[in-house]
């Protein structure tokens, strides 16, 4: 009898240049011992790629670090050795993961020792845990630090004053900071090109997300999605590479449309479309094929989620802008996902199920990530009051694979999806 095996991983062009975009930005982050570089370590929500490249520093992002390991299955000791040293259960499992990969000698995917940062950059957007986890990669390392603090949209909008004293805190702090750590001297001009650089793979990131609206979708917007994101969120941001990656998405994505293909997936394409849904929250990393798989096994494709916009909200309209470096760069800070009020992400929600033709909302939340499980439960039954749509609710969790229960999610799904079923059933009784 043969042993079981995975069926291979269907792979695009735009996938294989992501994988060496990443591939390359660890080989430079452990290399830095001999380039002489130096390191930033900051946070994807108010991500400042384009003000880190102005000082030739390599931009570090523990929650990708923590994403990897998910990925590579490579977590679940690191939490656990996290937790031994006396951190809760209860805390978010990026921290542990990255703690715990520290205590392991921070080893990169590249089989290589990480460098420790010369800089610690927070970004404060909304999420109290990023203060907490760089107090603790502060005392460990003992390197500068600074934080940005984003003023939280309380009241739903972003007031000149919030604008201004962000602006202020660049000025006067963050970019002396960089100025001190790197030798290199800011040049706004420099930034300015990058910014352009920004804007036009912004454009084609929005094109991409909001192809989720033929049918059939062309693209999950969920599962997909995170890797659409990818170059956008993290280091690439600003880069000739991420307006080529997404030149090449874009028409990868154009040609599925011609051709009225859905979206591809990890065993090809997807055969039919049967539910569109929008997710709310961050997916299991350590399970995310499994996962997946339990979507398109179904006929079920993710037409819009909240988690591809906690690295900027594109989609409703925000570009980086040129003309105002320092301004729009504020901007971006102010405007993340985990920086909106609570109102205004359910207002989102129910824009992205009038707008995506969605047949329901699913919320999967995440045990260890307070800044999107609070409220979750209101926002389900505001949506379902609003839309008349169904709603469901999974558990799971970002990278520690004791919470992701396959057997659970499975039932929870099938019985979600009957729900659905259901309503269509009703819907089409009423009008008949």
């Amino acid at each position: 009898m043969s042993a079981k095996t995975n069926p291979e991983v269907i792979k695009e062009s735009s996938m294989v240049k992501q994988k060496g975009m990443i591939a390359g930005n660890y080989d430079r982050l452990t290399g830095t011992k001999e380039s002489g570089e130096k390191v930033v370590s900051t946070f994807v929500p108010g991500n400042l790629n384009e003000l880190i490249m102005c000082f030739d520093m390599v931009n570090n992002l523990p929650e990708t670090n923590a994403i990897q390991n998910g990925m590579r299955k490579q977590s679940g000791g690191m939490i656990m050795d996290a937790e031994k040293a006396g951190h809760s259960e209860d805390v978010c499992t990026y921290v542990k993961a990255d703690i715990g990969m520290m205590g392991r000698g921070n080893i990169a995917p590249n089989g290589k020792p990480m460098p420790a940062p010369d800089m610690l950059l927070l970004s404060y957007t909304g999420c109290f845990t990023f203060m907490k986890w760089f107090e603790l990669l502060r005392h460990e390392y003992k390197c500068p630090t600074v934080m940005l603090q984003i003023p939280y949209q309380g009241d739903g909008k972003i007031t000149k004053n919030m604008r201004d004293f962000v602006v202020k805190q660049l000025k006067e702090e963050v970019i002396p900071m960089f100025e001190q750590v790197s030798g290199v001297k800011f040049d706004i001009d420099r930034l300015r090109e990058y910014l352009k650089n920004s804007a036009k793979a912004e454009d084609n990131l929005v094109w991409v997300l909001e192809s989720a609206k033929n049918r059939p979708s062309p693209i999950d917007a969920y599962f997909g999605g995170v890797y659409y994101i990818g170059p956008m969120f993290t280091a690439f941001r600003g880069t000739t590479d991420a307006v080529e990656y997404y030149d090449l998405v874009r028409g990868e994505i154009e040609q599925r449309i011609r051709e009225g293909k859905g979206p591809i997936t990890p065993e090809g394409d997807m055969k039919e479309e049967k539910y569109r849904l929008v997710v709310e929250g961050p997916p299991n990393w350590t399970s995310f094929r499994e996962f997946w798989k339990l979507f398109y096994d179904e006929g079920a494709v993710v037409v819009a989620s909240s988690y591809t916009k906690v690295g900027g909200l594109y989609d409703q309209g925000f570009r980086h802008d040129p003309n105002d470096p320092l301004g729009t760069l504020a901007d971006y800070c102010l405007g993340c996902y985990a920086n909106n009020n609570l109102p205004q992400r359910v207002e989102l929600l129910e824009k992205y199920m009038n707008e995506y033709q969605a047949d329901g909302l699913l919320i999967n939340s995440i045990k260890s990530c307070n800044s999107f499980s609070a409220g979750q439960l209101l926002m389900m039954r505001e949506i379902e009051k609003r839309t008349g749509k169904p709603a469901a609710f999974i558990e799971t969790d970002l990278v520690d694979p004791r919470y992701f229960s396959h057997a659970n999610v499975k039932n929870r799904l099938e019985s979600y999806f009957q729900m659905v079923d259901q309503k269509r059933s009703g819907a089409s009784l009423a009008t008949a």
